[in-house]
């Protein structure tokens, strides 16, 4: 049996523990388990921040609402209480991008760019230079001394971007602007399909011009900045440079003249333009070397179909993103580019049937070209029905269209 003493000694050691334990309940009144580093296997199914959120202010409020009224006093070294718990407010905003309604504006960014950045030292002095364009090339090693060439010829206003179809990108290392250069490697794919996947309008904004070109274009007789310089004077929202006559030129209104600086007609084949307003002859410029501002580009990115990936019929419907495009469609003769006809991407096909590689390519590019066309015409023909149906459910009821009421 215990002395008196003994219980004594007992109850004031417990006491003496519970206002101990009071004491420092209140002194760190939250436990932020999500910040502690522990195993998974600890809890497996419990939601640590849903428990934080839901009671962590209940908590807190109680015991401080304890403490005040108990003693009157308030530690020198507490925290204040934020006006409100930030995962429970209620922040809608409909006019931020979709998916991100919940956050607040100010912490929105909906762009990006290809600026490199720095893994050290402070963001805001990473950039030196913020180019202004950007030019992209679908390529392959084979071509790489043609595109050393042809990058000579663009300023360092530019961004550069490559695209290799043949999974070679590493060994354009020995060239000193490959090092600023942005890579993507993807075997066996067009420009058009790169385009789409990596070129989206948001991510390009930066640029006021990007270029989209192919690999076997000669440059001896082009200055990308003179050749904007000319662009902007005209107003283009869409152009390409002259083409040099050769035996394979397929449209007149690419063709290089030599007594204009910009042309944005041409007379073509009797037959081939049923309005001289509308391409071939007019608004019109080719898939292979194209310049498009950043406003254009937002929305002919949204025309590229994601299956039709070279990009045949494009062309043609590149005016429907430009109001009055035959006069902001144009070609540059000033400045005049050579396509030098490398088959390079063609010998990417499979030979199938005993077709040769290219040939299974040159049928493809037809076929899509057709897809394109039919597929924009089911498109206007659905918006159309679609508007007069609209309409004519909008009309009061028993409206009539006469100029003697009868009905």
């Amino acid at each position: 049996m215990r002395r008196p003493s003994q219980m004594m000694r007992l109850l004031l050691t417990s006491f003496f523990g519970v206002i101990v334990g009071f004491l420092m309940g209140i002194t760190f009144p939250t436990l932020t388990l999500t910040k502690m580093n522990l195993p998974s296997t600890l809890f497996p199914s419990i939601d640590l921040a849903y428990i934080e959120d839901k009671y962590s202010d209940i908590s807190r409020q109680r015991l401080f609402g304890s403490w005040s009224s108990t003693k009157g006093l308030k530690l020198k070294n507490d925290i204040p209480d934020p006006p409100y718990n930030y995962n429970d407010t209620k922040i809608w905003v409909s006019t931020n991008p979709r998916g991100a309604e919940r956050l607040p504006p100010d912490i929105v960014t909906p762009e990006s760019d290809f600026y490199l950045r720095r893994l050290w030292g402070d963001p805001n002095e990473d950039l030196t230079v913020k180019q202004r364009y950007l030019v992209t090339f679908t390529v392959g090693y084979d071509q790489r001394k043609n595109i050393d060439t042809v990058l000579k010829k663009f300023s360092d206003n530019f961004s550069i971007m490559l695209f290799h179809y043949d999974g070679r990108a590493s060994e354009w290392e020995e060239f000193e602007w490959s090092k600023r250069a942005i890579h993507v490697s993807i075997r066996k794919q067009t420009k058009w399909w790169y385009a789409k996947r990596f070129l989206h309008p948001d991510i390009v904004a930066p640029y006021e011009y990007i270029f989209i070109w192919d690999e076997d274009l000669g440059v001896e007789h082009f200055d990308s900045e003179k050749y904007l310089a000319v662009v902007k004077k005209h107003g283009l929202e869409i152009s390409q440079p002259g083409l040099e006559p050769y035996e394979g030129l397929t449209w007149e209104m690419t063709k290089k003249r030599d007594d204009t600086e910009v042309h944005k007609h041409a007379e073509e084949r009797n037959g081939w333009c049923t309005d001289p307003n509308l391409p071939p002859c007019a608004a019109f410029v080719e898939i292979m070397a194209p310049v498009f501002s950043r406003k254009a580009w937002r929305c002919v990115w949204h025309m590229i179909q994601n299956d039709l990936i070279h990009g045949w019929g494009l062309d043609f419907a590149v005016r429907k993103c430009v109001q009055n495009a035959h006069e902001k469609i144009g070609v540059v003769d000033a400045q005049w580019i050579i396509h030098q006809g490398v088959p390079s991407l063609g010998n990417q096909g499979q030979p199938e049937q005993g077709k040769q590689p290219w040939e299974g390519v040159r049928e493809r590019c037809r076929r899509e070209w057709t897809m394109f066309q039919d597929r924009l015409d089911d498109a206007e023909k659905a918006y159309f029905e679609a508007s007069a149906h609209k309409n004519a459910s909008s009309r009061p009821h028993g409206e009539c269209h006469c100029h003697v009421r009868i009905c």
